[in-house]
């Protein structure tokens, strides 16, 4: 093609290469069209056409540009000049999920051979160069093996936590024989808790009485030291220990050489209260004797489980088959109107809890007339540990549950409580809780699934003044993500679940929140091998 511009500017012939006129002159105004603004357009094209071409070789590098004409560029880079994702991904995206909505309802075949890493899934897509629908059915086939395999895994680690929790450790198994030890051998260790001089105290309305039952020695040191650490008046503090008859000697000896300043400590064993006898707790018989509950918590725990369980409700199961829910001491808190006649406000402490802060201001609070003062556990950013209602404890499906409660009814913590003994003492709570019990033993354990406090939140409805969340913070024995800055500023804090902070499978770095009430120079510490953690808290 050949273009000749006439003499005068004032015309352009357009003629092909075979010499035949393809186009007639093109006239063009010379007063629109001068030297100037030739050499001006021209300079443009030069400085324009060098980038064009570098775009366009790298276009065409990238695999992008397949087209042979200017147009099919422009819609291609156009795109791309206005910042749209005009390049089909959009139509890629759909296609995909279009492919895998399809694979997602079909079966998978049993016999397909999977691999066992995500390396080896690439190395075998690249290797057979199957079409897009072989790759996403066998993507499918392999995410779902590693879930199964994940799940199983959970699951696997749950069950040994369980075993864990239920377990002794060697260490605390160790200081309790070697303290029973100590209060046959040693006077010292025998002696009178608290000195005789200072008995008329347990009963004196003025104090501030806790009470802790438990038979884990170091726990119920740690529970006693971080009350009195924290107390602003610890010489205003009564400790009421209550262990098993078992326990008592190695109890009483730790005590007793391992006084406190200003703090009152009575150990009590279960043996030594007049008022604990099988014609008074009935029901407690019934549960010792009953086969189905010693089936239920000493039997094979992977009965009962279902395949579809998540971890989360698996460990929730396992939890409610611990043997400590049928011991006489976790259901001692139900007797405590009786066991201490003479007290008129107590504060009841399980063993996993950490006291931070001074609990004095328990007494001042006004229960209203009501029995027991508890934080709401329905109420929380964590729903895990805070969405608790009635549904979360019962079994709904049972008539007798149906008709009686309201799934929605909002559920409340045990672990640190002021109780009221007085307006205790006008209730039938002990009558409702014994019923309740029964019934689930004739029910075969339908009713309920979770120890001891299912048949508290039926003996107390109508008996709960809720008291600020900031005074007990629960969870730090299951939500290994439990919020430090929360830990720091609450009150009480409770290590409900099985990572206790005594056991290995302890949350490190939750531990030291406990461990740091634990005198690791004690004799008793050293010999039985109970080390001090490597992480502190600073």
């Amino acid at each position: 093609m050949q273009i000749r511009f006439s003499p005068s500017m004032r015309s352009i012939t357009i003629s092909s290469s075979n010499g035949f006129l393809d186009l007639m002159k093109v006239k063009v105004a010379a007063r629109h069209f001068s030297y100037r603004t030739l050499f001006h357009t021209i300079l443009i094209l030069a400085f324009l056409l060098p980038f064009v071409f570098i775009l366009t070789a790298v276009v065409t590098l990238e695999g992008v540009n397949k087209c042979s004409s200017l147009d099919c560029l422009g819609r291609r880079l156009g795109p791309k000049f206005l910042g749209r994702g005009g390049d089909g991904s959009e139509k890629l995206v759909k296609d995909i999920y279009k492919l895998i909505e399809q694979v997602n309802s079909e079966e998978i075949s049993a016999g397909l051979k999977l691999p066992e890493s995500f390396s080896e899934f690439l190395s075998d897509m690249k290797n057979s160069q199957d079409d897009a629908k072989t790759f996403a059915t066998r993507l499918k086939a392999t995410m779902e093996s590693m879930d199964r395999e994940l799940k199983r895994s959970k699951l696997a680690e749950q069950l040994h936590k369980h075993y864990a929790a239920t377990s002794i450790p060697k260490g605390l198994h160790c200081l309790s024989l070697r303290l029973a030890d100590e209060y046959s051998s040693n006077a010292q260790a025998r002696k009178q808790l608290p000195p005789p001089e200072l008995l008329p105290l347990l009963a004196d309305n003025t104090y501030h009485h806790f009470v802790v039952a438990t038979d884990n020695i170091l726990a119920a040191s740690v529970v006693v030291n971080s009350v009195v650490a924290s107390s602003l008046n610890p010489e205003r503090v009564v400790f009421h220990v209550i262990t098993d008859k078992k326990t008592y000697p190695g109890m009483h000896s730790w005590f007793a050489l391992n006084t406190l300043p200003f703090a009152i400590v009575e150990v009590r064993g279960v043996h030594q209260f007049g008022w604990l006898t099988r014609e008074n707790v009935p029901v407690l018989e019934a549960i010792e004797n009953h086969n189905g509950v010693r089936n239920h918590y000493h039997g094979n725990h992977i009965v009962g489980a279902d395949d579809t369980d998540t971890p989360r409700v698996f460990a929730s199961k396992l939890q409610a088959r611990s043997p400590k829910y049928i011991s006489l001491l976790n259901h001692l808190r139900i007797y405590l109107p009786e066991l201490f006649p003479n007290l008129n406000k107590v504060v009841f402490l399980d063993d996993d809890v950490v006291v931070q802060h001074d609990l004095s201001p328990l007494w001042e609070i006004d229960l209203s007339g009501k029995v027991n003062g508890a934080v709401l556990t329905c109420k929380g950013e964590d729903s895990w540990v805070m969405g608790k209602r009635f549904r979360t404890y019962f079994n709904f499906s049972h008539p007798l549950i149906a008709n009686k409660l309201d799934p929605d009814e909002c559920a409340w913590a045990y672990g640190m409580n002021i109780f009221d003994l007085n307006a205790w003492r006008k209730t039938n709570i002990r009558e409702t809780y014994h019923f309740w019990v029964k019934e689930n033993l004739k029910s075969n354990l339908t009713l309920w699934k979770l120890g001891t406090l299912p048949p508290a939140l039926i003996a107390f409805r109508g008996h709960v003044h809720p008291i600020e969340s900031s005074w007990h913070l629960l969870g730090l024995g299951y939500q290994e993500k439990t919020d430090l800055d929360s830990v720091k500023t609450a009150a009480v804090i409770h290590y409900n679940g099985q990572c206790k902070p005594w056991l290995e499978i302890g949350y490190k770095h939750l531990q030291p929140f406990w461990t740091r009430h634990v005198n690791y120079s004690n004799e008793f510490i050293r010999n039985c091998h109970i080390l001090e953690p490597s992480i502190t808290l600073r």
